[in-house]
């Protein structure tokens, strides 16, 4: 398999990729006109949604073969854990919400079945495979901060979603992307082969699709 997978992976899903990067969630969000309920809904099972974030990545420390792709691994699980969810958790406080709220809620179906498609695929697969089922979440929301950041058309003041926008579209987010990005094209040139995309294109778009029923899963709550 010739390397620069991810651009591959992109145009055999281009129409899960589009529904998910221009979700008319996405479009609220730069526009400010998501129903308020639709956010609170997808932050709290966010929360929910990082736990397990956390555990592909202990995962991904226990498929890995090399100290390398260990330490990585290690590296990922500690930004998570202590960081990604402390900052969650201070920027859900500006909406009223609490981590022991935010524990205690029952996973959406959505996030179930998210979740654990990610870490059935790194258990049945590979490091690689690991990394394409997350690449959606790590990458996609990378793309859609800077997308979003960067279109005159994005509403500025008075958009309650400001804060979401920059997060992803900030420095440290966009070299974590650069990053994921770099880890996959690396795992390709050590485990990939030809035979091997046409199944790692079918993970990435469903990882795709429950990204997309992600983001419903919000608009959903709030009717």
């Amino acid at each position: 398999m010739s390397s620069e997978l991810f651009p591959r992976l992109k145009d055999a899903a281009a129409a899960e990729w589009q529904a998910y990067t221009h979700h008319s969630f996405v479009q609220g969000i730069a526009d400010g006109s998501l129903p308020e309920a639709a956010f609170r809904h997808y932050l709290g099972q966010d929360y929910l949604f990082l736990i397990h974030f956390a555990r592909a990545y202990a995962l991904a420390a226990y498929k890995a073969t090399e100290l390398a792709d260990i330490r990585q691994a290690a590296k990922g699980l500690s930004t998570i854990v202590d960081l990604e969810t402390s900052l969650h958790v201070q920027f859900c406080a500006g909406w009223g919400m609490t981590e022991t709220e935010m524990a205690a809620l029952p996973e959406a179906d959505a996030t179930l079945a998210y979740t654990r498609y990610v870490l059935e695929k790194g258990l049945s697969g590979d490091l690689l495979d690991l990394h394409v089922a997350l690449a959606p979440c790590i990458v996609g929301y990378g793309e859609i901060g800077a997308r979003l950041a960067a279109d005159p058309a994005t509403r500025r003041e008075d958009n309650p979603y400001a804060a979401w926008i920059e997060m992803y579209a900030s420095p440290d987010y966009q070299q974590a992307v650069r990053d994921e990005l770099a880890t996959i094209e690396r795992l390709t040139v050590k485990r990939g082969g030809p035979g091997r995309f046409a199944e790692l294109a079918t993970t990435f778009r469903q990882a795709t699709r429950l990204e997309a029923a992600f983001w419903q899963m919000g608009l959903d709550a709030a009717n």
